[in-house]
């Protein structure tokens, strides 16, 4: 048992290890370094080297995570700090003989950016806290001992006694919570929730004119694929219909808009908010076009031809052709904003508050949507369409509604998009727009608000506000969705739906087997 376990963990000292290794071979340890300087408050030019210090706590940061991931948590106690010294003297062994490697070229001036660009003799020589010899041992302090510690804690942390203490005190607090919402009259209850509003409201109308513009421009961001990846979350979390080209409806939004309210290509210009309300309509249209002929569809063959759909229209767009109609390949420019009783309404605060209200308003009808009947039906097809069907539920009918409501919001998000850029074209409307909003869903969790606001936080706002790490969004995506099908499958915020009936149901089932047992006995 203990040569196994030996083994074990000396292989998953040498995968920690490698990890660390090509994150340093592809260069990233130094942006990681410039982002630790900078939450520090030391600012660092974008493509100079940050002080050695921050490659320290880089160092001491990679050594938490080998920590984290060094013992098992299915063995004794005994055995996981036994696992998690052996894993982190591996990891800091086999970093040492890579340590050794790069001093070594280092001192042969062996330059490798002929084969990885990242892999300068400078950055080698940061790698190594410019320390030399010296940087060795300090790595092997770094990893073995804040490695060892780590592990240790973590094993402490998610022991069986201190998960029961912190349940406990989690208990008696809700418990105190819920003792005071009882006490609390009626009347009482409902002006502390109006007060909270109040609130939320009155810091969401003041903190656009402070924030300043760039980060409006996020938050806007942010905003627009919250409403995207409720209008998704319909289609797929609700209704269980896998769709691949959700962004083809954000075309139909965003050229309604353009093409409506643009002095070119036909200088129409009814309006924003007019155009608006086709764009939304335009893209219900297409969603009957798309929806009739599919709805017999379904898994891998209903992403497939919902995937082909995007690709059309966005092709089409693109199409020399209809240049003339949709401005082709260059897209459309200089879109006329919104106004309001006849003033501009088009400044970057003002398009964050129509994208508040447009949250506010896609979180209304999620959430009247999802307890209402039509959501159980919804859930229904979800879970299984032939018990569904047998029931007496018109599949065809739940279905296209689903996709209808989902296309509407997606046609909300392209028309605000495209005035608010004064821009559209057949590139804003890609595969990866789609690929991002489901990847928001996965992420954040289906069926879950907060998840969602979260998972486009996440995937939308930290690219943005992390400029630094933006060669290494694809890299981070994918390490992302593979700590996410390992972690957390459900994702970062699920619902709590699913467990509150399943619960439901072992009750019901308990209370079903006592009175047997009884009779049994």
């Amino acid at each position: 048992m203990k040569n196994q376990l030996l083994s074990v963990s000396i292989k998953k000292g040498l995968v920690l290890a490698i990890i660390m290794i090509f994150i340093m071979m592809i260069g990233f340890h130094l942006i990681a370094a410039a982002m630790i300087s900078r939450i520090v408050g030391v600012d660092v030019l974008r493509g100079s080297v940050p002080e050695v210090r921050f490659m320290t706590f880089t160092h001491i940061l990679f050594a938490i995570i080998v920590g984290l991931n060094s013992s098992d948590k299915n063995q004794t106690t005994r055995n996981s700090l036994f696992q998690g010294v052996v894993t982190s003297f591996s990891t800091s062994i086999f970093i040492i003989i890579f340590d050794l490697l790069l001093n070594y070229m280092i001192i042969a001036q062996i330059d490798a950016r002929e084969y990885l660009t990242a892999f300068s003799i400078d950055s080698m020589d940061f790698f190594l806290l410019r320390s030399g010899t010296k940087g060795i041992l300090i790595h092997f302090a770094i990893y073995f001992i804040i490695g060892s510690v780590v592990s240790g804690l973590a094993i402490l942390i998610n022991s069986a006694q201190v998960k029961k203490a912190s349940r406990s005190i989690l208990d008696n607090v809700i418990g105190f919570f819920n003792n005071v919402n009882e006490v609390l009259p009626n009347s009482v209850r409902k002006l502390i929730k109006f007060i909270i509003y109040g609130i939320i409201f009155a810091l969401l109308i003041y903190l656009p004119t402070k924030w300043g513009s760039y980060v409006n421009f996020v938050f806007g961001i942010v905003g627009l694929y919250v409403i995207a990846g409720i209008g998704l979350n319909i289609i797929v979390g609700l209704s269980g219909q896998l769709m691949l080209g959700y962004a083809a409806f954000f075309a139909m939004g965003a050229y309604s808009v353009a093409l409506l309210n643009s002095p070119y290509p036909h200088n129409i210009l009814i309006g924003f908010w007019p155009s608006l309300i086709i764009g939304v309509l335009m893209a219900v249209l297409s969603a009957v076009a798309l929806g009739l002929p599919i709805l017999r569809l379904r898994g891998d063959y209903l992403a497939i031809v919902t995937l082909g759909f995007g690709e059309i229209i966005r092709i089409l767009l693109k199409s020399d052709l209809l240049t003339d109609y949709t401005g082709g390949p260059r897209g459309i420019h200089a879109i006329e904003g919104p106004t309001l009783f006849g003033k501009p309404f088009n400044t970057d605060v003002d398009y964050v508050y129509i994208i508040i209200i447009g949250v506010a308003l896609s979180i209304f009808i999620f959430n009247r949507l999802q307890n209402s009947n039509t959501g159980r039906t919804w859930m229904a097809i979800r879970e299984d369409k032939i018990a569904a069907q047998a029931t007496g539920i018109n599949l065809q009918k739940y279905k296209l509604m689903a996709l209808l409501i989902g296309a509407a919001f997606a046609g909300l998000v392209g028309g605000i998009s495209a005035a608010r850029n004064q821009f559209t074209g057949p590139n804003d409307h890609s595969l990866m727009v789609s690929m991002n909003v489901l990847s928001i869903i996965i992420v954040g969790g289906m069926n879950s608000i907060p998840g969602i606001i979260l998972g486009a936080f996440t995937l939308k706002g930290l690219p943005e506000i992390l400029r630094e790490v933006e060669n290494y969004r694809q890299l981070a995506f994918g390490a992302l969705l593979v700590f996410m099908m390992l972690a957390r499958p459900n994702g970062l915020l699920p619902s709590k739906r699913p467990q509150l009936e399943k619960n439901l149901k072992k009750n019901s089932a308990d209370k079903e087997e006592g009175p047997s047992r009884r009779k049994n006995a």
